[in-house]
């Protein structure tokens, strides 16, 4: 298996992960940030645009999945990479949209 396949999954499943909250923010109508707003990444676009962007990344997600390669969700090295893309992308978002969101924040007693 060519290494640049399993590159390319661990991108689709970042894509992947960054489809999911502007899909689910556009389509319940709230705002959230994008590329597109000003400052980009900081300010927030509408849901319309949301869902656009997301659609977006499903639709590289999947040239990078099923277009590079031969995946198969059955082998382990295709669908580790997959889930290695997905788990960091998450985790940076996570992360980065916290502190707009107040997602970082401890817990209080």
């Amino acid at each position: 298996m060519p290494w640049l396949d399993l590159v390319a999954y661990c991108f689709g499943g970042a894509f992947l992960s960054n489809a999911i909250p502007h899909l689910v923010s556009g389509v319940t109508g709230r705002p959230f940030q994008t590329p597109f707003a000003r400052p980009s990444g900081v300010g927030l676009s509408s849901s319309t645009v949301n869902v656009v962007w997301g659609f977006c990344n499903i639709v590289v997600c999947y040239l990078l999945v099923y277009q590079v390669g031969s995946f198969d969700a059955r082998n382990t090295a295709d669908a580790g990479a997959f889930g290695l893309g997905l788990l960091a992308m998450s985790l940076g978002s996570a992360c980065i949209f916290g502190r707009y969101h107040g997602g970082n924040r401890p817990e209080q007693p």
